[in-house]
């Protein structure tokens, strides 16, 4: 593991600052989804529980180091209020007098919430006397913000270096299922890769095929392999530049031993939209005035049963253009599949990004896999094997 968690650390009586993910959406100066603040309340439970301050640390949008009204973090204030069940405190300044007088003024027990820290500029070039302010203000320091650890930030990385520091309980249960569906999985491994661009996961790709036993590739993705093939595609969402990286990740998956699964047929209509006229065909009958949106039965048909042979799955993109119905139908059938059998605890389900995450629950079934991740780039960057800034800080 490498790094502590919250139980190797006695909070009595202790500052703790915690770097959360309040980055949630807002309209009409309410918080619309609460689910990342609900995903931080056990680790700051914990902590004032034992008899702890929490100090909270976050970012909200992006002001681009300049103070901007409409990105203060006291819009969420009511929110966390509500779903913490008690007042929480806010200063108007993540570091200085401001910040320093609310941590003063704090009882045991008590939560505050310090204003976004990327009114400062110093804090994404985390830059150390910035990084300094803001370990003056606690005793430990908590990371339970994974969406934010793929960035070298100063409240995500530099503070960590000055304070004793480990993982709340939602960083912790990122890393747990990060590491057991890729690091050390039970085998054989699926991942399932989907969206619209080859371009944007070459890394991902090359990455997976290493690692995993078989690949399914989906969504707009699928097009472009299908077309590096040869296949006609139509008017589809298609990256033809892509072609020669297609075919050198095709390769190197045969070198690896690593079974690639595309479609074997496509649900095609000649628009996007809710009553389109949509038909099945092998996927390599697309007319030349039609669009591919969606996997066909047979397809879901042979992942359906993939998913039975194998004992871990990582997934991350639909399969198809889920958001439209009735192209959702392949997305919302595989992702079924795999929570009857997560449920049936014959298969370790790791799934993460935003589109991944809305399909799921659009299907149902999120709450059916093992482990949902809360976080988008960050949870890409671990599946490229990449280092995150924020993880590895703790392990230091």
């Amino acid at each position: 593991m490498g790094w502590k968690s919250l139980d190797d650390i006695d909070f009595t009586g202790k500052v703790a600052l915690v770097r959360v993910d309040l980055n949630v959406p807002v309209k009409d100066g309410r918080v619309t989804d609460a689910t990342r603040i609900e995903a931080v309340l056990p680790t700051i439970r914990h902590i004032t529980g034992q008899g702890g301050k929490a100090v909270l640390l976050a970012h909200f949008g992006r002001p681009k180091g300049t103070p901007t009204p409409e990105m203060s973090l006291r819009v969420v204030l009511p929110a966390l209020s509500a779903a913490l069940g008690a007042e929480v405190a806010f200063a108007e300044d993540c570091i200085g007098a401001p910040a320093k007088r609310a941590v003063s003024e704090m009882a045991p027990g008590q939560v505050l919430l310090l204003e976004n820290t990327r009114f400062h500029a110093e804090e994404e070039g985390n830059e150390a006397a910035f990084a300094a302010a803001l370990a003056a203000l606690g005793d430990l320091y908590v990371n339970d913000a994974f969406s934010a650890a793929h960035r070298a930030h100063a409240s995500t990385d530099g503070v960590a270096r000055l304070l004793p520091s480990c993982a709340g309980r939602l960083m912790e249960a990122e890393l747990k299922a990060l590491e057991a569906a890729l690091t050390t999985p039970d085998r054989p491994v699926v991942a399932v890769v989907g969206g619209a661009k080859v371009s944007t996961k070459i890394a991902l790709l090359e990455n997976l095929v290493a690692k995993v036993d078989h690949l399914v590739i989906g969504g707009g993705m699928a097009n472009t392999f299908l077309a590096a093939q040869g296949n006609e595609v139509g008017r589809s969402l298609c990256e033809h530049d892509m072609a020669e990286t297609a075919r050198r990740i095709l390769e190197a998956a045969q070198e690896t031993g690593c079974a690639v699964h595309l479609p074997t047929d496509i649900v095609v209509a000649r628009e996007l939209a809710e009553n389109a006229a949509a038909e099945t065909l092998p996927a390599d009958a697309c007319p030349p005035d039609a669009m591919i949106l969606d996997i066909g039965p047979e397809t879901v048909g042979h992942l359906s049963q993939l998913f039975g042979t194998c004992r871990t799955l990582i997934w991350n993109g639909p399969m198809g253009a889920f958001e439209t119905p009735p192209f959702a139908a392949g997305t919302l059938a595989v992702a079924a599949r795999a929570a009857e059998l997560t449920r049936a605890g014959t298969l370790v389900s790791v799934a993460g990004g935003g589109d991944t995450v809305a399909a799921l629950h659009a299907a149902g079934v999120a709450g059916d896999f093992s482990h949902v991740s809360t976080a988008g780039g960050a949870f890409l960057e671990w599946m490229e094997g990449r280092t995150l800034p924020g993880v590895a800080v703790l392990q230091s």
